[in-house]
């Protein structure tokens, strides 16, 4: 059996909750694109997000962002990975919602800390206490992303097929995003 994806499926969550990774995989089960909003960022600006912050800072980096997510949402349906930061904006929300479905990729903080620990290709890492300001970006952003259409509990113990396998199995409750197409 072969589903139809109806309408784009955003990942939201945590820097290092998995979005890319769980998002290309569940593109290729679902033989739709996957598309990165802070690779496409990266590309229209001919710069790394860690420059864009650097250069012209968090504002502005927003602004970007919310105008590429709305560019995204508006072409062909498939997976959606944005940014930790996107879905904290009221207006980026109600965009995702109103195009699209919302799925929170929810990890807890010390599986954060364990992905995102070593990289230094994290802007709002960059502290002298980098674990601390995970923490209390985590505490902030929690209640947004509680937010989201759907949830899907990510565990330390699943491979990222697994994780897949979970949010499409969450899609699924959604006729409006998935249709079988048998």
């Amino acid at each position: 059996m072969t589903v139809k994806l109806k309408k784009t499926v955003v990942l939201v969550g945590m820097m290092g909750a998995g979005k890319s990774a769980v998002g290309k995989a569940l593109a290729a089960s679902l033989h739709v694109p996957f598309i990165d909003s802070d690779e496409e960022i990266e590309k229209a600006a001919n710069m790394t997000i860690a420059e864009i912050f650097a250069r012209d800072g968090e504002p502005f980096f927003r602004r970007k962002e919310s105008q590429v997510i709305e560019r995204l949402l508006g072409s062909q349906s498939g997976i959606l990975s944005t940014g930790g930061g996107a879905f904290l904006d009221p207006a980026n929300r109600k965009m995702i919602s109103d195009r699209g479905v919302s799925v929170w990729l929810d990890a807890d903080l010390p599986l954060l800390w364990q992905r995102v620990r070593h990289k230094d290709s994290r802007p709002l890492l960059r502290s002298a206490d980098p674990r601390g300001t995970l923490e209390k970006i985590f505490k902030a952003r929690v209640p947004i992303y509680a937010l989201a259409d759907l949830k899907v509990k990510a565990d330390p113990s699943y491979s990222i097929e697994t994780m897949a396998t979970k949010v499409r199995d969450a899609l699924h409750a959604r006729p409006d995003v998935l249709e079988d197409d048998t």
